[in-house]
């Protein structure tokens, strides 16, 4: 019989090496699980995931399961730099890449991609070529507009002129919208969507942002609709900016918010009464937004956060002398044309709101930002 003791040192030794101390599909530090079977270390997570395909991955305990010295050998032999270079070694450049922090349907779909399907040994290209085909089709459930019924919709993403569009019906010929790479972003949103596979579509609608919300109930579909979103912006953003090299465009495929929560809201004159709205901070574009409720389909009003050189600060407030509003750890922004102030119902969330107004407005601006801070203190 093997070794339990003995075994189990090894093991421990070899999760210490640089490539086995990152969990192999989502990074997470510290892995302690392993799948013996594909030879790689993982976290407690993504094992959990491995135990669903039991005819390509099988897993065990570092710590606490016994290791015959042949299943040892294995992991010895081969490791996640190894695995990396079989599995991984045809990646898209736009393909998603899920960090510990995703949620389920993306990291679950990711170690079937690469174990199951096997979509990146360079076996077969059929899998690529639906992400980045001149056209993607999908029939999703979206979100209606004014309430909160899902109804299907056709939607087809298109290579050829860079743009979304969806119709009401399968047969219909005129899309109820066309959507331009040029500002879309898409990201999962399972928790707000109500749905393990929900995704959320942005977009700029006569200079206010438009968001859809829609999901499918297969992993596989949604994510790979996803990832054709990464492919058709990758192409357009290579298009636009021939001079730069895909690492510069990949952080700008998709991309996640700043920070999102409720705060309350009061108007110009601070003398209005306080209003509880949902706020989303996007570094990149420099925008805090506020909606009624987080699935609303249109913002009700958006800030540009410039930086300190600008007249651009945020800082903390009391809110004591403030009435009307429920809560009491306040926020002052302050802007070239107007002090905002928001208060938040716990400190810990005034804490992270400050931090992440803080890292935007140290961030230099960029040309465009320039544009788009023109465009919003014109009021378009």
């Amino acid at each position: 019989m093997a070794s339990l003791e003995r075994n189990n040192k090894i093991l421990l030794d070899l999760v210490r090496q640089p490539g086995n101390n990152l969990c192999a599909d989502c990074g997470a530090p510290e892995p302690d699980w392993a799948s013996y079977t594909l030879g790689i270390f993982v976290c407690l997570n993504c094992s959990g995931m491995h135990r669903n395909l039991p005819a390509v991955s099988k897993v065990k305990s570092i710590r606490l399961d016994l290791w015959e010295d042949s299943l040892v050998e294995f992991m010895r032999e081969m490791g996640n730099s190894a695995a990396k270079a079989i599995f991984e070694k045809c990646v898209p450049a736009f393909f998603y890449r899920p960090q510990q922090k995703d949620c389920i349907v993306l990291k679950d779909q990711w170690i079937r991609a690469k174990y199951e399907r096997r979509e990146f040994t360079g076996e077969k290209n059929c899998f690529q070529q639906v992400y980045s085909s001149d056209s993607f089709e999908s029939t999703l459930w979206k979100k209606c507009r004014d309430n909160k019924q899902f109804l299907k919709r056709l939607f087809l993403l298109s290579q050829k002129d860079f743009t979304l569009r969806y119709f009401i019906k399968e047969d219909s010929k005129v899309p109820k919208a066309v959507i331009s790479m040029k500002d879309l972003n898409a990201v999962f949103q399972t928790e707000k969507v109500g749905h393990a596979h929900g995704l959320q579509i942005s977009y700029l609608q006569d200079e206010r942002t438009r968001n859809l919300f829609v999901y499918h109930e297969k992993g596989q579909v949604i994510v790979s609709l996803f990832n054709a979103i990464r492919a058709t912006r990758l192409a357009y953003l290579q298009k636009k900016h021939p001079a730069l090299r895909d690492n510069d465009l990949i952080p700008q495929l998709t991309r996640h918010c700043l920070k999102e929560g409720y705060m309350e809201k009061t108007g110009p004159t601070q003398r209005e009464p306080f209003k509880k709205r949902w706020f989303t901070l996007w570094s990149m574009d420099r925008k805090l937004l506020y909606f009624k409720t987080p699935l609303d389909a249109t913002e009700l009003g958006a800030v540009f956060i410039g930086t300190e050189s600008h007249s651009y600060s945020v800082s903390e407030s009391s809110g004591k002398s403030l009435r009307g509003g429920r809560w009491r750890c306040g926020i002052t922004l302050q802007t070239p044309d107007r002090q905002f102030v928001f208060m938040c119902e716990q400190e810990q969330e005034q804490r992270e709101w400050l931090e992440a107004l803080r890292k935007v407005i140290s961030q230099p601006m960029t040309p465009e930002d320039y544009a788009n801070e023109a465009n919003l203190r014109r009021g378009k």
